[in-house]
């Protein structure tokens, strides 16, 4: 998201984890498309609530296990049907690896953040991850720089995250601990965003998320009978709904469809709904799940979702900059 650029951070319920391949000029987006953007982005939000319901009823890693095994599925299947090779070049399974490791640990950590901390509160934690990668994409990654619009959104970001640790009417000890769990996953989750912009130079962004899967996988089944206890407390139409909502919308149908949308519109006019996603996220919290709404969590709301609206404006004249060069 801090890029204008393919941002290929593959952690498959986010939409800055499907990528184009293809780096296109940025078009006007139709009304369609762009009714199927903002679609994407409140079934993106959704997701933190479907993780949340779905841990009711499952242990944290054999939920992991269960959406990630059901998705790698769904995304060979996929590829197969699009005439896509799964292959990796020589060479590249250890970077592969390498992302995979990122993502496992990553997802861990959002999981077990999960059952501590509540849906609205993990929401706005997880969309501070573009804050994060702006910072280290000024440092780490040639062209990406913090202009002063982006300065600006990096200080509302992180001051919505101040409100979210603030909040003196919901604090406990659990919340807390969940809380950084979920920071350091986003922190995690922004480094994995910074080493695939390497990897997408050279791999598809389908061999990308569908290996990152493919090796996660053992890791949450072995995880799953270690840490879960129990590993299954119930199982109902609510706890199915939840995993199957994870996995054929915000996994799987969302790759393909955020990708069809990038590889047709460029990657500028599309993050442009990416506010959605805290903001759904907050929202069916609150009508869903019955979580309290606080008023520090809808200032940090505020702050969060103005700060993404302020890198993404940023973005906007860094890649107008680009595609018109100086003024002659």
């Amino acid at each position: 998201m801090p890029s204008y650029s393919r941002d290929p951070t593959v952690r498959s319920h986010f939409p800055d984890s499907l990528v184009s391949d293809t780096a296109l000029p940025d078009q006007k987006l139709s009304l369609l498309a762009s009714a199927l953007a903002a679609s994407l982005c409140v079934l993106w939000g959704a997701n933190t609530v479907a993780i949340k319901f779905s841990l009711s009823g499952l242990g944290p890693f054999t939920s992991a296990a269960v959406r990630f095994g059901i998705s790698t599925l769904f995304l060979w299947a996929w590829a197969k049907m699009s005439g896509q090779s799964l292959r990796p070049a020589p060479g590249q399974l250890r970077h592969l690896l390498i992302n995979s490791l990122l993502f496992t640990l990553q997802l861990s950590l959002v999981y077990v953040g999960f059952t501590l901390t509540s849906a609205s509160r993990g929401a706005l934690i997880t969309n501070l991850q573009p804050f994060f990668l702006l910072f280290l994409a000024h440092f780490f990654l040639a062209g990406d720089r913090i202009t002063f619009l982006k300065l600006i959104g990096l200080i509302l970001g992180f001051a919505g995250a101040a409100c979210i640790f603030l909040d003196r009417a919901a604090m406990s000890g659990d919340l807390m601990a969940g809380d950084l769990l979920l920071l350091a996953a986003t922190f995690i989750w922004a480094c994995s965003a910074a080493y695939t912009k390497h990897l997408v130079r050279s791999i598809s962004s389908t061999q990308i998320v569908f290996y990152q899967l493919l090796f996660s996988i053992p890791l949450f089944a072995l995880g799953a009978p270690l840490w879960d206890s129990p590993m299954v407390s119930r199982i109902d139409f609510g706890i199915v709904a939840a995993i199957a909502f994870q996995v054929v919308l915000t996994t799987s149908f969302a790759f393909v469809a955020w990708n069809r949308l990038l590889q047709a519109y460029g990657a500028v006019a599309l993050h442009s709904f990416v506010f959605l996603i805290p903001v759904s996220g907050v929202l069916l919290a609150g009508v869903l799940l019955g979580e309290p709404i606080t008023a520090m969590i809808l200032l940090a709301l505020v702050l969060i979702t103005a700060g993404i609206l302020t890198v993404q404006l940023g973005n906007r004249r860094d890649a107008a900059a680009i595609l018109h060069g100086p003024p002659r």
